[in-house]
C-alpha cells in the first residue's frame, strides 16, 4: 500500500545555535562543510534571526541564531544549549505527509505553507526536536530552502582544509530518551511515519545498563538509534545526557565515510579531537575478528574501533564533545557490510579498560 512517507529521505539537519559565526566556523573548520546559503528574508533584516546553510555531498545543516527574540531557536538554546532542533524530511507531498501524520496522532507544530516554491510543514518528534516535511518541485536543487539565498564560491572555499575528507552522508542519529519513553517513541515512528524497527539490544556494562532500539524509514535513508537508560542500575552516560541536556535529544550524529583511516588522519591533523582508546583494546582485536580492511596498527595509531555482525564489519570513532554541557558529539563510521552500530565495541572497550587496570596493578606490585 502506498504511503505519503514512501521515498522519505533526510533533507537537512536543523541546529539552533547561540552564536552563528562561531557555530559556522566550527563545522567549516572541523568537518569541511561549506557555506552555500544564508538568510536574506525581510523578516530577518534586522539581524535578530539569522541562518546559514552548510553542506558537502549529501550532508546538509541549517544553523539558526535567534538571540533576543521569541523565535523557537532562541527557546531551544536557552533550554538545551546549541543542538539539533529539527530533523527535516524530504517527501513528495509535504501537505499530505503532514495531514496523515496528524491524523495518526502526531502533534502539529506548523501548518503547510509555500515559500520560494518550497512547501514545508512540521510536527513534534521527541523532546523539543521537530520533523519538518520539505517538498520541492521536480528539478529544483535539493539544497534550496525558503528564506535562504545562495552565496558565492568564495564562501565555499573556506572549507579547503578539511574539505578533502570523504564524509558523504548522515549514517544515523543517536537519540537519548527519558526512562519509560523508548517503547512509546518506537511506536510513534512505526505508527505515524511508517518507520520499521530494524534492531534491538540491551547493553550491560559493569553496573550500568541501557536499552536500544533502531528505527528506520521505509526508504532506509533515515535511521534513528533510540536509547533509554535502565534506572534500576547505576547511572551512566545516558542518564548524564538527560540531566545536562534537560530532557530527550540528539546525543550524536554519525557521518559515513568511505575511508575512515584517511579521514581520521586528515581531520585530526586539522585539529578535530577524537576519543582515545586503551592500548589493550587493540591487543584483543585479532582474537575478536579478522579485519576486512585496514590494519590493527593503523587502527591503533588513530584510536579507531572495529566491530562485526552477521553482514560484515564497521569501523567507527567518536569525537570529543566541545559542547559546554558535553551533550553533543559526532561519529565517523565506515561500513564494510555491517548494518548494526558497534555495540560489541562497548563491551570490548570495557574489557580493555579492565585489562589496562590489571596491568597497572601488576606494574605497581613489581
Amino acid at each position: 500500500m502506498s504511503s505519503p512517507f514512501d521515498g522519505l529521505r533526510l533533507d537537512h539537519v536543523g541546529f539552533s545555535v547561540g552564536d552563528l559565526a562561531e557555530a559556522t566556523e566550527f563545522f567549516v573548520n572541523n568537518y569541511g562543510l561549506g557555506v552555500y546559503a544564508q538568510s536574506t528574508s525581510p523578516v530577518e533584516a534586522d539581524g535578530s534571526v539569522r541562518a546559514h546553510a552548510l553542506g558537502r555531498r549529501d550532508i546538509r545543516f541549517v544553523l539558526t541564531d535567534s538571540r533576543g527574540t521569541d523565535h523557537p531557536a532562541s527557546a531551544y538554546v536557552e533550554r538545551h544549549g546549541d543542538g539539533v532542533s529539527d530533523i527535516a524530511l524530504s517527501v513528495p507531498d509535504a501537505a499530505a505527509a503532514f495531514a496523515e501524520a496528524v491524523r495518526r496522532g502526531a502533534r502539529p507544530v506548523a501548518e503547510p505553507q509555500e515559500r520560494d516554491g518550497v512547501v514545508t510543514a512540521s510536527i513534534t518528534a521527541f523532546g523539543d526536536v521537530t520533523h519538518t516535511f520539505v517538498q520541492r518541485p521536480d528539478g529544483m536543487n535539493p539544497a534550496v530552502l525558503p528564506g535562504l539565498s545562495p552565496v558565492g564560491q568564495d564562501r565555499e572555499a573556506e572549507a579547503a582544509g578539511a574539505a578533502a575528507a570523504g564524509l558523504h552522508t548522515v549514517d544515523h542519529f543517536a537519540v537519548c530518551l527519558e526512562p519509560g519513553q523508548l517503547v512509546p517513541t518506537v511506536e510513534f515512528y512505526e505508527r505515524v511515519l511508517d518507520f520499521a524497527m530494524v534492531f534491538t539490544e540491551r547493553i550491560v556494562v559493569g553496573g550500568q545498563a541501557m536499552d536500544s532500539k533502531v528505527v528506520q524509514s521505509r526508504s532506509g535513508a533515515v535511521t534513528l538509534t533510540l536509547i533509554e537508560p535502565d534506572t534500576s542500575r547505576e547511572p551512566g552516560q545516558i542518564d548524564k545526557f538527560i540531566k545536562e541536556h534537560g530532557g530527550a535529544g540528539v546525543q550524536h550524529i554519525a557521518f559515513a565515510t568511505d575511508d575512515i583511516v584517511r579521514d581520521v588522519d586528515l581531520l585530526g591533523a586539522e585539529g578535530l579531537a577524537f576519543l582515545k582508546t586503551p592500548a589493550a583494546y587493540y591487543d584483543q582485536v585479532p582474537d575478536r575478528l579478522d579485519l576486512l580492511r585496514h590494519s590493527v596498527d593503523q587502527l591503533r595509531a588513530l584510536n579507531i574501533l572495529v566491530d562485526e555482525d552477521q553482514d560484515g564489519q564497521l569501523l567507527q570513532i567518536f569525537t570529543k564533545s566541545v559542547h559546554p554541557r558535553g551533550t553533543l558529539f559526532f561519529e565517523l563510521i565506515e561500513r564494510l557490510g555491517a548494518r548494526t552500530f558497534g555495540s560489541g565495541n562497548i563491551k570490548a572497550l570495557y574489557s580493555a579498560v579492565e585489562l589496562e587496570m590489571e596491568r597497572a596493578r601488576e606494574d605497581a606490585a613489581r
